[in-house]
């Protein structure tokens, strides 16, 4: 079977030059939105495809968008998500460094679409590449007529600013980017309202990743029905899986939704080394629910199996575990990135990543007993569904459910036996 490409060029091949990107089709679908269609029938083709959000949440596209005010007053924005700074997540990259275009072609089409002044890409402050690529190719497309004012000879005006962060993963929550690009403290703004009534400025604003943006101009390219035709019923399309961790090819891998788990760890990424055993599996990023091995062998990677197994799609960050590493050691590690990262502005999220990091560490190191995994259920149910954004419900479901589905790992370590495996060391 032929694997369709729609977003990464193939053969590791870099279209990121305005020449290499119109030389393979790019912008022919903007000059096709701009020059022949309805901003109304984007919109709908967007919606009749079944793109769903792919940085995270999994939230219809086409829905979203459709939540901005119909009353026309200006101006509005779209906030394009490129932070990226979920552990194990590296796929938003692969598309600004190899294909830059996509993403701004993306930009423009939805602008035209919904009606929309500007763009505001925010880069994570870490991927410099990205950056660079990012400002070339806005800067060749305005040269080029296709940002800017009259934008391929008509009255549209639209354009696209890149904005860097400075290394800090709550700014990767919807509200805190917004309070971030608005020159403040990146720190979760209560909601209502929502963005798309009172986002950047205070004005309707479209908030999404850059993976789902550059699926828009092959939406519009080839129909929305060819779109639907990749993937399941409920989660179309491709995506890009970046698989890492106990693997022999660890790499972003473009397939479609729906593609079995143990298809993209044994034949794309290689397998694990020989003589060693699947052990669990993180399937969209640290955040997520892991999954134990047998639950890894069988489940599909769409939001609807992932959902039936106890875990979410995510952003597709495939985290592979063998049976040389220590669970708890995992956990540890995840809460202890959790914990510096909390912006500590909810009381629930501030110490509960801290005592979960704390109880991990006596748990790993032998000093701890029955009572500790007690404490370790008590505070992540403590933690879930009562902050300003997400970042506690996270640390509470990567703690929590290695618990769950691997207790007999974690008792193994209490009452001074401390950990029984070699010292391999989980890191991220």
């Amino acid at each position: 079977m032929t694997i369709p490409r729609l977003l990464l060029p193939p053969e590791g091949e870099n279209w990121s030059s305005l020449e290499t990107y119109r030389r393979n089709g790019g912008y022919s679908a903007a000059e096709k939105a701009i020059g022949s269609m309805e901003p109304a029938a984007i919109a709908e083709a967007v919606k009749a495809s079944g793109l769903r959000g792919r940085g995270g949440a999994g939230f219809a596209t086409g829905m979203k968008w459709s939540f901005l005010p119909k009353d026309g007053k200006r101006p509005r924005y779209i906030a394009c998500n490129a932070d990226e700074s979920e552990p194990g997540t590296f796929k938003d990259r692969q598309i600004m460094e190899r294909n830059p275009h996509q993403l701004v072609e993306g930009l423009l089409i939805a602008g035209f679409a919904n009606a929309i002044d500007a763009a505001y890409i925010y880069v994570r402050g870490e991927y410099r590449a990205a950056y660079e690529a990012l400002t070339r190719a806005i800067g060749e497309a305005r040269a080029a007529g296709y940002l800017g004012r009259n934008i391929l000879g008509t009255s549209l005006n639209f354009d696209v600013f890149v904005h860097r962060g400075a290394g800090t993963y709550i700014c990767g929550e919807e509200p805190a980017l917004m309070e971030s690009l608005e020159g403040r403290k990146g720190q979760p703004r209560k909601r209502p309202p929502f963005p798309a009534i009172a986002g950047l400025w205070r004005r309707p604003t479209i908030i999404n990743n850059v993976e789902t943006m550059s699926h828009v101009p092959g939406i519009i390219a080839r129909g929305a029905q060819a779109f639907r035709e990749i993937g399941t019923e409920k989660s179309a399309g491709t995506t890009i899986f970046g698989v890492s961790g106990n693997v022999q090819r660890p790499g972003a891998y473009e397939l479609p939704l729906g593609t079995p788990l143990r298809e993209i760890i044994f034949d794309h990424a290689g397998g694990l080394a020989p003589g060693r055993q699947l052990k669990a599996v993180i399937p969209g990023g640290v955040s997520m629910p892991v999954l134990t091995a047998e639950q890894a062998m069988t489940v599909t990677m769409d939001h609807d199996a992932l959902q039936a197994a106890g875990s979410l799609l995510g952003t597709g960050a495939v985290v592979v575990i063998d049976d040389r590493q220590c669970v708890v050691r995992a956990a540890a590690v995840i809460a202890k990135f959790y914990r510096v990262e909390s912006c500590g502005q909810c009381t629930q999220c501030r110490e509960g990543t801290g005592w979960l990091h704390k109880l991990l560490l006596q748990v790993e190191s032998g000093h701890a007993s029955a009572t500790q995994l007690q404490a370790i259920e008590d505070v992540t149910r403590f933690m879930e569904g009562h902050t300003i954004c997400g970042l506690s419900d996270a640390a509470a479901w990567a703690s929590g459910w290695f618990l769950r589905r691997f207790r007999a790992d974690f008792e193994a370590h209490l009452d001074g036996q401390g950990c029984p495996h070699d010292g391999t060391s989980f890191e991220i």
